[in-house]
């Protein structure tokens, strides 16, 4: 039987950083970085601090521009399309319907409540406001987020409160790639347990998974493989 199509393909992608204010100096990161992501397959990213691991989960999400190569990614109708080709509308269109994503910090609207922050994403793909907000309760309250807090606007809360409502606006929609970046690293155990059942779900689902997970637990719980980034790491080339 053959495999499934990867709904991710990275080919050959280069990044470096051009640092203007020290004379135009160009500071590789990452050069050839190659690999697919299929359904079900929760892909870690592993390596020491340094070697481009968030460079390029941010490539991947359209966050920085590559200087070579190609981030592929499936869209709704099946089409592979080029998301590092740099053009906004396309990056738009697939964070939209294709890419979602889990920051290690939780940037939200000023004044917007929780559950305004954890719906909106289902709001904008044509949920009706009130189911949007019944399932992002319903996602706030599995993370053990206390009820009196879901009119509140996250600014307020503390660094794992405001993490738990980042990875209810993450899982709740259904996007067929999920990135997440380091998602448990302000959680207590009860709560990173949950985290990892919640993974689980996704991959059983067939949603694909590309991640950075520096809690060894919870990477060895929820990794299907792990791919070392200091291959592909330009300073180490140099």
């Amino acid at each position: 039987m053959a495999a499934p199509a990867p709904l991710l393909d990275v080919r050959g992608v280069a990044k470096s950083f051009t640092m203007h204010l020290r004379g135009g100096i160009r500071l590789p990161v990452v050069a050839n970085v190659s690999f697919a992501l299929h359904p079900g397959e929760c892909v870690v990213l592993g390596g020491p601090s340094g070697v481009g691991k968030s460079s390029i989960l941010r490539m991947v999400y359209g966050n920085y521009a590559v200087d070579a190569g190609e981030i592929l990614v499936r869209d709704e109708g099946g089409a592979m399309r080029d998301l590092g080709a740099g053009d906004p509308r396309t990056v738009l269109a697939l964070r939209e319907r294709s890419i979602g994503y889990v920051s290690q910090f939780l940037r939200a609207v000023p004044r917007a409540s929780a559950l305004e922050v954890v719906a909106d994403p289902l709001v904008r793909l044509g949920t009706p406001r009130e189911t949007a907000r019944d399932r992002a309760a319903a996602m706030l309250a599995r993370l053990n987020l206390p009820e009196a807090l879901f009119d509140l606007p996250p600014a307020t809360f503390s660094g794992g409160e405001k993490q738990r409502v980042n990875i209810a606006r993450g899982f709740l929609t259904e996007h067929p790639i999920l990135l997440l970046d380091e998602p448990t690293a302000s959680l207590d155990a009860a709560n990173r347990d949950v985290v990892v059942g919640m993974i689980r779900e996704k991959l059983r689902q067939g949603v694909a998974v590309l991640g950075i997970f520096h809690d060894e637990p919870v990477r060895q719980a929820v990794a299907t493989r792990i791919l070392d980034v200091s291959v592909f790491s330009a300073r180490k080339a140099a």
